[in-house]
Parts: structure tokens; C-alpha cells; sequence
């Protein structure tokens, strides 16, 4: 099959969920509610946090950027989605589908890096309560979430140029709702030996360090856990973890259930959904996790419903 080049490529066939157009007003909708509880939710956590100053501390101001993250990797996918449903040609363009791949990147790396980064707070907090004040100070909070930045804009910027380098055949159909990396580089018919080198090491470092950091962190805080003497201190630590460990949880295994759904099925509609659960699901449902096991969290949000109520 004769290639063509990158250049002469005008955009890519996102095949979506379901060819059943019955089906399509209930997708919409699905998609639609889904973008808005992100939203809503996510938009509700920053306010909180940003208006509560018993709530500035490095814990909640991770939280606050992991909320913002969650809205831009949010709109990053849904809106172009939205529009697809109801067009007859559910297609992006080139530059599009690389934009999207970036952004999806940067997002999903950044989420990541977070996540360890409140493990680590939590093992501060726990292990070393004396000195949190002093080793989780703002300059430190600052300076983790620069460099989960720093590390997010090198993966998602490196890897978004090596698809320059990609020329595609004619078939252009990715069997998703989105510009997904791994799909995209399926269609190409040059050499993509480079690109999966680079994917396999992107996910080494970006999910097999922060997923080492935060089992180190929890084994830590497991051990001091255990040997606290009051029953109240015990509960009192597990509590202030629970919420993070229920995101950790949510975000890596949706994440390998869609590497589990990639290998054991064809079906595009699996696929599909997988997707939807890893990077859409864990994004609406972070605020309610957080709002509904975080004591402080649902004090403050309590307190602005009622300031909502008062004025209406």
C-alpha cells in the first residue's frame, strides 16, 4: 500500500462508541451530564479551597490544582466529542488530533505526578508531624507542582513531536472518541519503532516512579500507623488517606483495565468504553470522593450551601 505523507494527511475518522444511531442521543446526553458534574464539581472544590483558609495547606492546594487539571484533560475530549455525535463525519483534523494527543498527555502525566505528590504529603503528615510546617512548607508545594509540570510539558511536548517524524496511510479511522496516542501511531506506515520505544519509557518513568513513590509513602505510613498506640490517632491518619487512596485506586485501575480491555478485546465499543472509564470517569468523580470521605471538605462545603441558601 502506498504511504502518503504526514503533510498530505487532512485529519483523521474518529469511529466513537456506537454506529447504532439510536443510540447516539443516550451517548450524548451520557457525555454531556459527564462533562458537567466535571465541571460543576471540580469548579466547587478551587472555590472551596480557595475561599477556606483553614483549607490552605499543601494537602488542599495539591487538590485544588488536581481539580483544575481534571477540568482542562475534561475538555481537552468532551467537547470535540459532543460535536462529533452530531455530525455525519465524526472527524478532526491533523493538527487537531496532534493538539489533542499533546494535551491528553500533558493532563494524564500531570494527574500522575500529583497523585505522588499528595502520597508524599500524607507521609509527612503521618510520619513526620512535628516537622510537616517545616519539609511541606509553601515554597515545597510550590516547587513539586512546577516540577510534576516541568515533567508533564517534556513527556507530553516529546512525544507529540516524534508523531512529526509519522506518515500515514489511507486508512485514518481511529476506533475511539478521541485522538489517542497508541491508536494514532497503529495507522502509520513508517517506521514507529522510535514512538514505542519512547511510549514504553514515558510510562516506565511516569507511572512506574510515581506509583513506586506512592507505595513507598502508604508502606510508611502503614508502619507508623500500626504502632500508634491510641485508636483515635489510628483512625484519625487512616481517615486523612482514605480519600486519597480512593483516587490512587480509581485512576491506575481504570488505567489497567483499559490495557487489559486493549489486549483481550477487538470490539470497538469496549475499547471505547474502557476509555471512557480511565480518562473521563476518575475526573467526575474526584470532587464527590473528596466532598463526601473529607471531613474538612464537606464542613466547608456545608458552610457554602448554606451561604447559598441564605442569600437565595
Amino acid at each position: 500500500m502506498e504511504s502518503k505523507n504526514q503533510t498530505d494527511v487532512s485529519g483523521f475518522i474518529l469511529m466513537g462508541i456506537t454506529d447504532d444511531k439510536a443510540l447516539k442521543p443516550f451517548i450524548f446526553s451520557m457525555f454531556t451530564s459527564m462533562y458537567l458534574l466535571t465541571i460543576l464539581g471540580n469548579l466547587l472544590i478551587i472555590l472551596i479551597v480557595s475561599t477556606e483558609s483553614n483549607l490552605q495547606t499543601p494537602m488542599y492546594i495539591f487538590l485544588s490544582n488536581l481539580s483544575f487539571n481534571d477540568i482542562c484533560l475534561s475538555t481537552t475530549i468532551i467537547p470535540k466529542t459532543l460535536v462529533n455525535i452530531h455530525a455525519e463525519e465524526q472527524s478532526i483534523t491533523y493538527t487537531g488530533c496532534l493538539t489533542q494527543i499533546c494535551f491528553t498527555l500533558l493532563f494524564c502525566s500531570f494527574e500522575s505526578c500529583l497523585l505522588s505528590a499528595m502520597a508524599y504529603d500524607r507521609y509527612v503528615a503521618i510520619c513526620h508531624p512535628l516537622n510537616y510546617m517545616v519539609i511541606m512548607s509553601s515554597q515545597t508545594c510550590g516547587q513539586l507542582i512546577l516540577l510534576s509540570l516541568i515533567i508533564s510539558l517534556v513527556n507530553s511536548g516529546l512525544l507529540g513531536l516524534m508523531m512529526l517524524r509519522l506518515s500515514f496511510c489511507t486508512n485514518v479511522e481511529i476506533p475511539l472518541f478521541f485522538c489517542e496516542l497508541a491508536q494514532v501511531i497503529k495507522l502509520a506506515c513508517s517506521d514507529t519503532l522510535v514512538n514505542y520505544i519512547l511510549i514504553y519509557l514515558a510510562t516506565i518513568i511516569l507511572n512506574g516512579i510515581p506509583i513506586s513513590g506512592i507505595i513507598f509513602s502508604y508502606t510508611q505510613i502503614a508502619s507508623s500507623v500500626f504502632r500508634m498506640v491510641s485508636v483515635k490517632g489510628k483512625y484519625k491518619a487512616i481517615s486523612t488517606c482514605g480519600s486519597h487512596i480512593s483516587m490512587v485506586s480509581l485512576f491506575y485501575g481504570t488505567a489497567l483495565g483499559v490495557y487489559i480491555s486493549s489486549a483481550v478485546t477487538t470490539s470497538v465499543t469496549n475499547t471505547a468504553f474502557a476509555y471512557v472509564m480511565c480518562t473521563l470517569v476518575p475526573q467526575m468523580l474526584n470532587p464527590f470522593i473528596y466532598s463526601l470521605r473529607n471531613r474538612d471538605m464537606e464542613v466547608a462545603l456545608r458552610k457554602h450551601i448554606s451561604r447559598v441558601v441564605c442569600l437565595l
